[in-house]
């Protein structure tokens, strides 16, 4: 199992972290080390101090799928939901700033818990709302019609680097509003008004 996630795929964030808009989807990976299931707490490494949140829909790819044409790539997805790219802020900004690649800083153990998984059919054609609430405020709020890259088209795209496998999953990208984690914070991830994420900071 791999996940493979997409970065700067809203504008609003792009913009927020003052990075250009990208022309081609901008592609990291995570080991299946980094995933946390069953809302389990997060436990904040001693190494970073700004560990920043970044809410995401999930796709979980269903079937085995190699240079899969974009009208057919909805057919790849059983189920979504939500999930957290826990990123260390301040080991990126230090690997980008050397030019270095910056895996340890998005690939570490447990950066990436997923919530309770949705039938896919049911937000096929639709817009898909989702937020995220830190401690009971809102902090990120986010429509896939806003996706730079589209569902299909991210599947068409990773699909000629990689085979994707059943169980993969693809972390399309965040919204706007991300921030730094505290010990003690709560995380409640909702696809509309229906609770799918939970993770708490330890």
């Amino acid at each position: 199992m791999k996940i493979i996630c997409i970065g700067r795929n809203y504008i609003d964030h792009a913009k927020e972290l003052n990075n250009p808009v990208p022309s081609k989807p901008l592609v990291f990976m995570k080991p299946a080390t980094a995933l946390v299931k069953g809302h389990r707490p997060f436990y904040h490494p001693e190494w970073s101090e700004e560990i920043h949140y970044e809410c995401e829909v999930v796709l979980r790819i269903s079937k085995p799928g190699k240079s899969i044409p974009r009208e057919e790539a909805l057919d790849y997805i059983d189920q979504i939901t939500l999930g957290l790219d826990y990123t260390a802020r301040d080991i990126q900004t230090q690997c980008k700033s050397k030019g270095h690649p910056w895996e340890i800083a998005k690939a570490f153990d447990y950066s990436a818990p997923i919530g309770d998984f949705q039938d896919f059919d049911f937000w096929r054609e639709k817009s898909i709302e989702f937020r995220l609430e830190k401690n009971g405020h809102i902090v990120q709020q986010g429509n896939t019609k806003d996706l730079i890259f589209t569902f299909d088209y991210l599947i068409s795209y990773a699909s000629k680097f990689f085979t994707l496998k059943p169980g993969d999953l693809l972390f399309t990208g965040t919204p706007a509003g991300v921030g730094q984690i505290k010990k003690g914070d709560i995380f409640e991830g909702f696809l509309k008004n229906k609770k799918v994420l939970l993770s708490i900071i330890k």
